[in-house]
């Protein structure tokens, strides 16, 4: 009995005597972590400092404002940012005091206000594994030119058939339809002026047609056609996806906005008309058939090229007002290769441009 209270007694010695270490650690390699982040903003700072009056000159080389402007706006960022570095250090030496006064461990739950080194997830402003997304503390640029979006754009589909009307068409109107996600940047062309914007990006294409009158598509020696099917069809579809680059220069009025520091030009809720086209290659086609055989219903999914264009081209408008536009796009490309009868797709539908 005596031995096991000895062996316990010298276990919980240890237990107690490791605890108190890994916590002198912990504390010790806090406060270095600290001394260092305040060498961090003190750099980060000055760094800030310097974009904000490389901005305030290039403002007085455009005779935006006068010299007795620009001295006074650098006199007021200096003194901004040294308050800054004050206040953000001072802000440092009270956790490493609180650390030293509390030297059996202290666990810190506190807002960082500004990102970090290291492996941070705490950032308020957004660090995300010692990883800066956005500084809170960053001056804006002076003239931003590019903008990014997302492109979202739904509805109809059809081809245009060699030497047939489009409502001869032998694709189904309400039933083929397209869909086409992407990611688009938008530059603005003139220095002075936002009326004219170079746009450009990368989107996924989905080009459906559903053929009429029960047929689906065979491949026969290299042409593909429309045949009935032998049984009735509850669905017949053709599904084209395309990666492709968006190119349009896009016109129309923006509302310019001025600040101290920076100025935008905004285009949300102004009209807007984007001309241009698109490039790019076939990345998939599939078909799905939905019928009954024997009582059951069966489902089939095609895979297969169905000799269709492996590059696509062609033209493609907008025209909005805000984020909503009417969108029309049409492939030059042929929807099928070495066909007897040429085939092009064409969509009209609406886009959604997520500013």
């Amino acid at each position: 009995m005596k031995s096991i209270t000895k062996f316990l007694a010298i276990l919980t010695i240890c237990l107690s005597s490791q605890i108190i270490i890994s916590q002198e650690t912990n504390n010790s390699f806090k406060i270095k972590s600290l001394q260092q982040q305040k060498e961090t903003i003190k750099t980060e700072e000055r760094s800030f400092l310097k974009s904000e009056v490389e901005i305030i000159i290039k403002r007085l080389e455009d005779k935006k404002i006068t010299k007795k402007e620009a001295d006074s706006l650098k006199q007021n960022v200096a003194t901004k940012r040294a308050l800054n570095i004050e206040n953000r250090t001072e802000i440092i030496n009270n956790k490493i005091a609180l650390l030293k006064r509390n030297e059996d461990g202290y666990n810190e739950n506190s807002d960082e206000d500004y990102s970090q080194a290291g492996f941070s997830i705490n950032d308020r402003k957004g660090s995300l594994i010692g990883i800066k997304i956005k500084g809170s503390n960053k001056p804006r640029k002076y003239d931003r030119r590019t903008f990014s979006e997302l492109v979202i754009a739904i509805g109809f589909n059809n081809a245009i058939v060699d030497g047939e009307k489009l409502d001869n068409s032998p694709y189904q109107f309400g039933g083929s339809r397209f869909f086409e996600i992407g990611w688009a940047w938008k530059t603005r062309v003139f220095k002075e002026s936002n009326f004219v914007r170079f746009k450009y990006g990368i989107s996924l294409q989905m080009n459906g047609l559903k053929p009429t009158e029960n047929r689906y598509f065979v491949d026969n020696n290299n042409q593909t056609e429309l045949e009935v099917f032998p049984n009735e069809l509850r669905k017949s579809k053709l599904s084209i996806t395309n990666l492709v680059v968006p190119v349009h220069f896009e016109f129309g009025p923006s509302k310019k906005i001025e600040n101290d520091n920076y100025f935008r030009y905004s285009t949300r809720k102004q009209f807007k008309i984007g001309v241009g086209g698109y490039a790019g290659f076939n990345i998939g086609t599939r078909q799905k058939l939905k019928y009954t055989l024997n009582g059951d219903r069966v489902k089939d999914k095609l895979k297969h090229d169905y000799n269709t264009s492996n590059l696509v081209y062609g033209l493609s408008s907008y025209v909005s007002f805000g984020t909503t536009a009417l969108y029309v796009k049409y492939d030059l490309s042929p929807i099928f290769k070495n066909q007897t009868i040429k085939q092009n797709n064409i969509s009209l539908g609406i886009r959604f441009d997520m500013e």
